[in-house]
């Protein structure tokens, strides 16, 4: 395996106070099944548009953003986002609707585009149980995703972004995944890939809140079934590389226990059509996000898809950047082989692997550290990952090895200092 090396990369200088994106609840209630999925689905359970305004005040008081992600459940069955959509607009953030886009026709997406919707990002993966595309392999789901990224291409003006679960069986097609939005480079601007994560009971640690035993099996993301929940961001790479053997993320956000673990792992590549000239490199991000915030005051979320469009315009950052540099060589190369190549396009797209929580052996908790998917609860800002545990217990649980939690029960001193050398509980 070829290992990622994190001083080789910029760290996104996202934070807890100054992020890129604010993660929104909305509701509760979702249309289709979602293996793993991090919230229980809960029919009608939506929030009144009074409770997201005020946690859109707190967002606004506690947390600067660039724009809101609007979650659930499935945030189209909610009946007032439209105006959801517009009220985020109005406040001058950049709406983006998570879904599934079950409930997503062309009138309904025209009616959120003037509402003022920025962009989607729509979840389709082949452990979904939705109907008409059961068992459909991650490939064959690509005429799915097509079909919203034509649908948004010709409403125009929309941000178009897909995320997929990985699974220890999915994993083999990430790099044809990234083949067909190379394909669909002009409509499709954004790719993440999430490590699949579930806390498997009856292993070695047991759950707690304060010194109080808890049974995490009524969460919605416990599960007693044997499963490969510890994929790596650095295996996605390798597997990305059988393909594409240059591919080179860029930028990075680190765990809050593992400084050397990838939680969010960024790739920004150029290309049209016809292929992959290359890949930006740290200093390409650094300019990026530092200028953004400079200009704006704001980390940049997600660019408007007339700004992707300029890639050319970017090579002008050759003379900073070592990855833009051999970009600008292959671009010119490609205009000596063909001249006519001087009046194609060349687009950015991004490609992002987010690693959720890992838990170590000491039971510590390594989540991502300045996370953008900060959500609210009782006027803070939570794990939005780990939101259940808030709903069901108050706050997030801690996680002790057996033999520790034998000790406590036993009332072994030892047991009881080692307790307390477990990393507190990371709400």
């Amino acid at each position: 395996m070829r290992t990622l090396d994190p001083t080789k990369l910029f760290r996104l200088p996202w934070n807890l106070a100054d992020n890129s994106i604010s993660w929104l609840e909305i509701t509760q209630a979702c249309n289709i099944y979602c293996d793993g999925c991090y919230r229980e689905n809960v029919p009608g359970q939506h929030k009144s548009l009074r409770e997201i305004r005020h946690d859109l005040d707190v967002f606004s008081r506690l947390r600067r953003a660039d724009g809101i992600s609007i979650a659930g459940g499935d945030p189209l069955v909610h009946p007032d986002i439209v105006e959801i959509v517009r009220d985020i607009h109005d406040r001058g953030l950049k709406p983006i609707i998570n879904t599934n886009g079950a409930a997503l026709t062309s009138e309904f997406l025209h009616e959120l585009k003037k509402a003022g919707v920025f962009g989607f990002t729509f979840h389709i993966d082949s452990h979904q149980k939705r109907p008409h595309w059961k068992d459909k392999t991650e490939l064959e789901l690509n005429e799915l995703r097509l079909h919203y990224a034509e649908m948004l291409a010709r409403e125009g003006g929309i941000s178009c972004a897909f995320n997929s679960t990985v699974y220890e069986d999915t994993l083999q097609y990430v790099p044809q995944m990234l083949e067909w939005a190379r394909e669909h480079i002009d409509i499709v601007h954004v790719m993440v890939f999430i490590l699949f994560r579930q806390a498997i009971l009856d292993q070695e640690y047991d759950y707690y809140i304060g010194d109080r035993k808890i049974d995490f099996a009524e969460l919605t993301y416990a599960t007693r079934e044997e499963r490969v929940v510890d994929i790596t961001a650095p295996v996605v790479v390798d597997e990305v590389r059988k393909i594409y053997p240059d591919f080179s993320p860029c930028a990075f956000l680190n765990g809050t226990e593992d400084p050397d673990t990838y939680k969010w792992l960024l790739t920004t590549r150029f290309g049209n059509r016809r292929g992959i000239l290359g890949y930006a490199g740290p200093k390409f991000m650094e300019i990026v996000q530092n200028g953004n915030h400079l200009f704006t005051g704001k980390y940049l979320a997600y660019a408007h898809p007339r700004i992707l469009k300029w890639g050319k315009l970017t090579l002008l950052l050759w003379p900073f950047d070592r990855g833009v540099r051999k970009v600008l060589g292959a671009y010119l190369k490609s205009v000596l082989r063909n001249p006519l190549n001087l009046f194609k396009g060349v687009r950015t797209q991004s490609i992002m692997i987010i690693q959720p929580i890992d838990i170590g052996e000491d039971g510590s908790a390594n989540m991502c550290d300045g996370c953008p998917d900060m959500t609210v609860w009782k006027d803070k800002l939570v794990w939005s990952c780990r939101l259940e545990e808030q709903l069901h217990f108050g706050q997030n649980a801690r996680f002790v090895p057996r033999k520790v939690a034998a000790d406590l029960r036993d009332g072994n001193g030892d047991g009881v200092q080692e307790m307390e050398t477990v990393s507190e509980d990371v709400a």
